[in-house]
């Protein structure tokens, strides 16, 4: 059973920073793609961000330029920089790891954008 564990979120000032991580266990299989959804109260879940195994990744228009989807030197592992902050970020951020057909969602982090 694969698990997910995210940490970074927190409050912020618009125009700061944030970097959240997440780190999947429990996969036998190299070949995934993992990324970030999030999703703010009375709204549907968003997709963010994703990379591949590989390193191809794919944006949200609305953070293209402010945030970077990166892979971890460790397996399985993936960060999302994200700079530029503006209030209409604020949301819960959710971590996603895609293998087989299959998806696998962290518990969510809070990320508050506020002056």
């Amino acid at each position: 059973q694969v698990q997910l564990v995210e940490s970074g979120g927190g409050l912020v000032q618009p125009g700061g920073s944030l970097r959240l991580s997440c780190a999947a266990s429990g996969s036998r299989f190299r070949i995934n793609v993992m990324g970030w959804y999030r999703q703010a109260p009375g709204k549907e879940r968003e997709l963010v961000a994703s990379i591949t195994s590989g390193g191809s990744t794919n944006y949200a228009d609305s953070v293209k330029g402010r945030f970077t989807i990166s892979r971890g030197t460790a397996q399985n592992t993936v960060y999302l920089q994200m700079n530029s902050l503006k209030p209409e970020d604020t949301a819960v951020y959710y971590c996603i790891f895609s293998q087989v057909g299959r998806n696998y969602w962290g518990q969510g982090t809070q990320v508050t954008v506020s002056s």
